[in-house]
């Protein structure tokens, strides 16, 4: 029997085995290389992506041309959400691989049928998008008012917590970002956050490059992310 893609995908916990083979039957999944891209900014958004494998980052172009990183999705993440459920639309921004990875695609005639079908379901997508909102406004105001070392001890931990991998030494992020991904990320330049991570592994929080990071204090990094956290000084 062909294994049922959606059975691990949490915004599909609440649909039955039958619903859920159903659905099957109309997702489309691709698996694409980093470097490749899933989508692009301007095209059509008349499709939901839900990520089965792998992580990717969306990426913004600003007016000059340089490529932004907003956020990291992980598995399990649906993404472009907001753009597909308008007609006409376009996506916002380009969605690459930082790896390998698997996506599901389910077209919006299809995705709304299901969720017509499925109260349930329907009421966890609502759930979910008013979730995504909530992190985009506490975002924001993360990168209006909070210094440099607090947007990004909140990162660390918020990736910590959705990536990490627990070891002897601490926790292992398993995404592999940038230092300009990181900068991107929390509104900083790249010198500014090399100049903060230099003083987070001076306070023993962290250890290793971009590319590769272990949190050694996440209950730390998590207390200085609080607004009312004092800085850490050089």
């Amino acid at each position: 029997m062909k294994a049922d893609p959606l059975k691990q995908i949490p915004l599909f916990t609440r649909l039955s085995d039958r619903e859920r083979r159903k659905i099957a039957g109309e997702v489309v999944e691709t698996c694409y290389k980093k470097g490749e891209y899933i989508f692009r900014e301007g095209d059509p958004a008349d499709t939901f992506h839900i990520l089965k494998s792998g992580s990717v980052k969306c990426v913004k172009t600003s007016p000059d041309g340089k490529e932004v990183t907003m956020k990291v999705l992980m598995p399990g993440d649906l993404f472009c959400c907001d753009a597909a459920v308008l007609d006409g639309a376009v996506h916002p921004g380009c969605a690459q691989p930082m790896g390998d990875v698997c996506v599901l695609a389910l077209s919006k005639k299809a995705y709304f049928a299901m969720l017509r079908r499925n109260p349930d379901a329907a009421l966890e997508v609502i759930q979910y998008l008013g979730k995504r909102l909530h992190e985009a406004q506490e975002n924001a105001k993360r990168l209006a008012l909070n210094p440099a070392d607090q947007r990004l001890a909140s990162l660390l931990a918020n990736l910590a917590a959705r990536t990490g991998v627990r070891e002897s030494g601490g926790i292992r992020l398993t995404v592999r970002l940038t230092r300009q991904d990181l900068a991107n990320m929390v509104g900083l330049t790249v010198e500014t956050a090399i100049r903060v991570m230099s003083r987070f592994k001076h306070q023993q929080l962290v250890s290793g490059m971009a590319k590769n990071l272990m949190i050694l204090d996440l209950a730390k990094l998590k207390r200085l992310a609080e607004p009312s956290s004092p800085s850490l000084q050089d």
